[in-house]
């Protein structure tokens, strides 16, 4: 029972090994990486870094025939850390658990990797290391997306005039004849937001306020469905779906965020195109940014065609 104990605690590497199948698999390991980076759940992880500690193991299919000193023909260290690095720089988290499980599954994706061990410790949070263990093999895998599969949408910015015309129907009904998917952003409503005099708790309010003006939206037209996630984003792009993005969620757990403020939000929907690759983001009642980075058409209200 003491070596089983020992096991539950011992460095991936040594689970590893105890748990290896007959035709023992080679192994590299990461011990000890450290990264300072803004994660969690609680509000007071908002707005500030901890220290994270990885720890990873990866069996890999051994090499037949000489390596001949060839970096190419192995699972290389770098593959471990960029794929930490890949994933920290995707979006903010909450869960140390979700980003073992992205790690895992990125490492997975090299032709080597057979089984990793990843376990994450927040060092910051007590006196003691925080952390999560998970072991992932290939079978749970699903093959990444390439990038040439994902669509490139098709954005619309509606003013609150464009929201209330009588043409919003009929601008639906042609973006639905086009074949990329189709977004539509929103600002917040007429009415004023309470204003807290503090910048954070300003910018949550100021959030909410546009997803407020979201679902008015949505009332308007039954196949307008709201969406707040990049799961969701995702699904409804391959789909057919037609969403009005909530831009709360992804804003702020946005690791690289706008800087443009939720008050600005023609501007705040241009970084939301761009973060996406948008084909092209129209604008439709309202005046166009600056400096967009993404393609930008402008209509006024009373167009009837797109």
């Amino acid at each position: 029972m003491s070596s089983e104990i020992r096991l539950a605690f011992a460095h991936p590497s040594e689970r590893s090994e105890a748990t290896s199948h007959p035709g023992a698999l080679d192994r590299i390991s990461l011990r000890d990486h450290i990264v300072e980076v803004e994660i969690g759940a609680f509000q007071a992880e908002r707005g500030t870094t901890q220290r994270i500690c990885f720890n990873v193991v990866v069996e890999v299919q051994p090499l037949t025939g000489p390596i001949d000193d060839d970096v190419d023909r192995i699972l290389s260290y770098d593959r471990v850390t960029e794929a930490i690095a890949h994933e920290l720089s995707e979006e903010r988290l909450n869960l140390l658990e979700t980003l073992a499980e992205r790690v895992a599954e990125h490492i997975l994706q090299e032709p080597q990797a057979i089984r990793a061990f990843v376990r994450i410790e927040k060092l910051d949070r007590g006196p003691g290391a925080l952390g999560v263990e998970i072991v992932r093999g290939r079978d749970h895998v699903v093959p990444a997306q390439r990038p040439e599969e994902r669509p490139h949408p098709r954005l619309i910015y509606l003013a609150n005039a464009a929201i209330a015309s009588d043409a919003l129907k009929g601008w639906i009904d042609q973006m639905q004849q086009r074949e990329r998917p189709l977004i539509l952003c929103v600002g917040a409503p007429d009415r004023a937001a309470p204003q807290t005099g503090h910048v954070m708790t300003q910018r949550r309010i100021d959030l909410l306020a546009i997803e407020q003006n979201a679902w008015t939206l949505a009332a308007r037209d039954p196949r307008c469905v709201v969406v707040s996630t990049r799961t969701e984003l995702d699904w409804a792009m391959k789909n057919g779906q037609i969403s009005v993005w909530a831009p709360s969620k992804i804003v702020l757990d946005a690791v690289d965020g706008p800087s443009a403020a939720p008050s600005d939000a023609v501007a705040l929907a241009a970084w939301f195109a761009a973060t996406f690759e948008a084909e092209e983001l129209m604008v439709i009642g309202a005046p166009l940014p600056d400096n967009p980075g993404v393609p930008l058409r402008a209509l006024p209200v009373d167009s009837r065609v797109l």
